[in-house]
């Protein structure tokens, strides 16, 4: 099982994935563009806002990147677990039940027992496990993916703080454009590979990452 245990982590970060870090990203940068007073707001003031709001990414992506590493961690130390449960069962049926706890729920409501104990067999040809589950190349590639979603999902949004200096309540509204368009983008990939409505879905994201702005901004976050 170590080779093939391999195989669901080897697509680095999957749609879903990918858009969900982007929009954690929008959402901990709205959280300081939003709250950002622009009355009497001068170069000093916009240059603290883009330097927290950078560190405030920069942080998150890190932490995320982490968080991520672990749950890769995780699922490979109970992939190795669940081989050596299922070579060491007693009888074929409680083989049987391990694998199909590990299948999504509709794939096992539609696998035979004869399928069953083709898996089987071919999970007892393969090498023994190692001893302890291991992160793989492909697992630091996708930790970096998702730092780099996190804080890169932060520049569209900050960088009209950046060329607009001398007005700052202008450059509050190119930014809530830029961030409310990146939302709406977000939320339409997210239901093209969600298999839900795609415009709907656009929609809803702008309406939930407002929301959790918001909800952010009352809470002291």
């Amino acid at each position: 099982m170590p080779e093939d245990m391999s195989k669901p982590f080897k697509r680095l970060l999957n749609p879903t994935e990918r858009v969900s870090e982007i929009l954690f990203g929008l959402v901990m940068v709205l959280t300081m563009t939003c709250s950002f007073s622009i009355g009497g707001a001068g170069q000093t003031e916009v240059r603290q806002m883009l330097i927290g709001a950078l560190g405030c990414n920069l942080a998150w992506g890190i932490i995320d990147a982490i968080m991520y590493l672990m749950a890769c961690f995780s699922a490979r130390g109970q992939g190795v677990v669940a081989l050596r449960a299922v070579r060491n069962a007693a009888i074929p049926s409680q083989a049987y039940a391990i694998i199909a706890d590990a299948m999504p729920p509709l794939l096992a409501s539609v696998t035979s027992p004869a399928e069953l104990e083709a898996v089987r067999q071919r999970l007892t040809q393969l090498p023994e496990p190692p001893e302890r589950p291991q992160l793989t190349k492909d697992d630091w590639l996708a930790g970096l993916g998702v730092f780099l979603l996190v804080v890169l999902a932060t520049l569209p949004v900050v960088l009209p703080f950046a060329f607009v200096k001398q007005a700052p309540a202008r450059a509050l509204r190119i930014s809530n454009g830029i961030a409310i368009g990146m939302l709406f983008l977000a939320g339409y990939l997210f239901g093209r590979h969600a298999g839900h409505h795609p415009w709907r879905m656009a929609v809803a994201m702008v309406l939930v990452g407002s929301a959790m702005v918001g909800m952010t901004i009352v809470l002291g976050g």
